[in-house]
């Protein structure tokens, strides 16, 4: 059976309207900090957390938050008796509050991780190390975004 021109233009012109019809708008979830609070505790369990021993370097002011550096650094000797076991980063208004979650061991070298991250918005953001005696040290930084990232709409 042939296709006639007719034909042929009319399911073109109709593929091309449905192209331009946005399907679904997705947005993302409102996040809470009892979200960041739950992410937290599914890492950390009701181990209690201290401060100190974890340095968050990441800038107070960003312009955009599609890329914004960051390099968490922890005071530890990286010996077989004493390193860093892992590494946690949250944040407190982004869909997904953990953010990264790095595994180390004495064989590390350093105890520090460098990254970018997406930033929804001005907020909060927190590191965590847990080390090779399972104790918790933290460290929080309010970072300031411009231009939020993780809010675009897809259509």
């Amino acid at each position: 059976m042939r296709t006639t021109r007719r034909q042929f233009l009319s399911l073109a012109g109709s593929v091309t309207a449905a192209g331009t019809i946005p399907i679904v708008t997705l947005r993302p979830i409102d996040a809470t900090p009892a979200m960041l609070n739950t992410a937290i505790r599914n890492v950390v369990g009701e181990a209690p957390i201290r401060t100190g021993k974890v340095k968050l370097d990441i800038p107070p002011l960003v312009e955009n938050g599609n890329t914004v550096p960051m390099t968490v650094s922890v005071a530890s000797p990286l010996t077989a008796a004493d390193y860093v076991k892992s590494i946690h980063v949250f944040n407190e208004k982004n869909p997904q509050p953990n953010i990264g979650n790095f595994h180390l061991g004495p064989w590390s070298g350093r105890a520090q991780v460098s990254t970018r991250i997406r930033l929804a918005d001005s907020q909060k953001v927190v590191a965590i190390a847990r080390l090779s005696d399972d104790s918790f040290w933290q460290v929080a930084a309010d970072v300031v975004v411009t231009l939020a990232a993780c809010t675009e709409e897809v259509n």
